[in-house]
């Protein structure tokens, strides 16, 4: 399968605009089912204000929130297909680009040391795009998460001491949930990154929180890990919007990765509730679009 960029540079714009405008439908049941478990009245509230916000936004065409965002792009390319990996980035950026401009909404991104915005959502390496492979043949995916400062500011790297093994990383992990407190607008999905290298436990940490609600890290391990730390961050009293409850976090998600003998790095990364995504995947059929 050869890819069209044409169709990519479309999908790119598309993807943005359809990412900040619809919730996908696992964030949406992660709401029911806090809310169906939530103890304390006051949070169930803030839960029900949150949910209708939401239909609200979806229903009258406006964006879920304010904030557009980081546009991050991960695309993972199947068996077979040809595609132009430079023209891929470029086709990329210039719908990033053009979704900001053609539907006018807020372009988040400026230069780090100026603060200039050039009201496109791109700059220096960003869009951020990451690249993976599948063993899927003729299939490209792309898909999009604007991921905003309220949850990307509470983000930490801890190189662990290995002798303290798990129980520094239940630790570091509980400590970061209470120092974001409100700040990260929650319910949230935690995501954790163990093991690697300090650059690479972070990006797991960015994959974790990232994932689909239901979703299960594929080590054991790890796997066993999130439900002990999903168990630990709702029993913190943190609550929806910092305000208190049962309700602090939608899940906590864990990756991980072979480290070296005298490292233990543990990194955490947060979404908000307004955790957004959109998908895009090209067949030799066209394109189909989704969460």
């Amino acid at each position: 399968m050869k890819v069209d960029l044409q169709q990519v540079e479309e999908a790119a714009k598309e993807l943005y605009i359809r990412a900040l405008k619809l919730l996908p439908p696992d964030i949406k049941q992660g709401f029911e089912a806090l809310a169906a478990r939530e103890s304390d009245a006051g949070a169930k509230r803030v839960l029900g204000t949150m949910m209708k916000n939401i239909s609200v936004a979806e229903d009258t065409h406006n964006l879920l929130c304010q904030d557009t965002g980081i546009p991050i792009y991960n695309v993972r390319i199947g068996r077979g297909v040809e595609v132009d990996g430079v023209g891929l980035k470029q086709a990329i950026r210039r719908g990033c680009a053009r979704s900001t401009r053609e539907y006018s909404f807020r372009s988040s991104i400026v230069h780090p040391t100026t603060r200039v915005n050039e009201q496109t959502s791109t700059g220096r390496g960003v869009p951020i795009v990451n690249f993976d492979f599948m063993d899927e043949d003729n299939l490209l995916e792309i898909e999009m998460i604007p991921k905003g400062s309220g949850s990307e500011n509470n983000s930490w790297l801890k190189m662990a001491v290995p002798a303290e093994g798990v129980d520094a990383i239940r630790t570091f992990v509980v400590d970061c949930v209470l120092e974001a407190g409100g700040k990260t607008c929650p319910p949230t999905v935690v995501g954790v990154g163990v093991g690697g290298t300090a650059d690479l436990c972070v990006h797991l940490a960015k994959r974790a929180a990232t994932r689909a609600l239901g979703s299960r890290c594929e080590d054991p391990e790890g796997a066993r890990l999130e439900q002990a730390l999903t168990h630990a961050v709702n029993m913190l009293g943190v609550g929806p919007q910092g305000l208190g409850g049962d309700s602090t976090a939608f899940a906590v998600h864990v990756e991980t990765a072979a480290t070296h003998i005298t490292m233990n790095p543990v990194a955490v990364n947060m979404q908000c509730h307004s955790a957004r995504r959109a998908r895009a995947i090209f067949r030799p059929g066209g394109v189909e679009y989704g969460f």
